[in-house]
């Protein structure tokens, strides 16, 4: 009777932990666009020190040299509203994006778990390609799915009427930016612009993001350094947003680029590298990457300690309406 018992609490334990593929979705969505709102500031000084000296081999003074300096000099000239350009397009984005990334991380890790080591349970095997292959897919349907929203928001916090920097392009909104973008860049197509840098940048930052976090959570616990609360979540954080930072910081200056031009720069993302390198040299994929860091620390650490509260929201919701 005893054990009957232990096995009832052990299986409501564990249905407890397990969450619906769509109750992730909107999970890692919330969590997204609470980071976002801080870090969008940053966001758009980093699209901005990607841009600036676009294809030039001269050495002329920067109007933007550092993060800090370029924040207040925005701000400045644009206020608040400036320095928060492209919010709801990044708040749409981030839930399609990060939704998926987030969200459907650990169906398809659990698939290809279950295709590897068929005589293993899918949830606790951790086999580092597999969380690798498992980041980059997921990271890759968000990118997708999201790409218009990051065209539009690229141009957005390009454009300025004080300090010109690229390509210039002028959307009233986001909607207003679908529909220039539908009517005057060829329809479905061309809303779809830069999708194959999309691909590769967010592929490579979504592969290794989850699992330097996950992997460094598990090995924080294992070896008793840190216990299960916030400061495990922070330090695991810290060290997936610097992970993701230096390996995804050359598809991030190609992205920008090829969201920003109209067409008439680059043919596609080898082309955008290739030229990138020659005009301005090989450090120039690694423009913007102080505000990168500054921005991708703290939004992973902002993003994934909200999720962990999001997804026991969600846990709770579905349990209580959906059991």
């Amino acid at each position: 009777m005893m054990s009957k018992e232990v096995k009832e609490v052990k299986a409501e334990k564990s249905a407890s932990q397990k969450i619906s593929t769509a109750g992730g979705f909107i999970a890692g969505g919330l969590a997204a666009c609470g980071a976002v709102t801080f870090t969008n500031p940053i966001e758009l000084v980093k699209t901005r020190m990607q841009l600036q000296g676009e294809l030039s081999h001269s050495n002329q003074a920067k109007v933007y040299k550092n993060p800090i300096q370029a924040l207040g000099k925005i701000y400045s000239n644009e206020g608040i509203k400036g320095v928060q350009k492209g919010l709801v397009c990044a708040y749409i984005y981030q839930i399609g994006l990060n939704g998926c990334r987030l969200g459907l991380y650990e169906p398809s890790r659990n698939i290809l778990n279950s295709v590897f080591y068929p005589s293993q349970d899918p949830h606790s095997v951790q086999n580092v390609p597999i969380n690798v292959a498992a980041g980059a897919l997921s990271g890759i349907a968000g990118a997708i799915i999201g790409s218009p929203l990051f065209l539009i928001k690229t141009r957005m916090q390009s454009y300025s009427t004080k300090i010109a920097i690229g390509e210039q392009t002028h959307y009233k909104n986001f909607l207003d930016g679908l529909v220039s973008i539908y009517s005057k860049e060829g329809g479905i197509p061309g809303l779809f612009r830069g999708v194959d840098a999309a691909i590769i940048r967010t592929g490579m930052g979504s592969s290794v993001q989850l699992p330097i976090y996950n992997y460094l959570k598990q090995f924080l616990q294992k070896n008793e350094i840190v216990s299960e609360g916030a400061g495990l979540h922070l330090i695991s954080s810290t060290f997936a947003g610097f992970g993701v930072g230096i390996v995804m910081n050359p598809g991030d200056v190609v992205l920008t680029r090829m969201y920003n031009q109209k067409g008439d720069l680059y043919k596609g993302p080898i082309d955008c590298f290739i030229k990138t390198i020659k005009y301005e040299g090989v450090f120039a994929l690694y423009k913007g990457f102080g505000a990168q860091l500054l921005r991708i620390a703290p939004h992973t650490i902002l993003t994934l300690t909200f999720m962990e509260q999001t997804m026991k929201l969600m846990q709770t919701v579905e349990q209580r309406f959906l059991a």
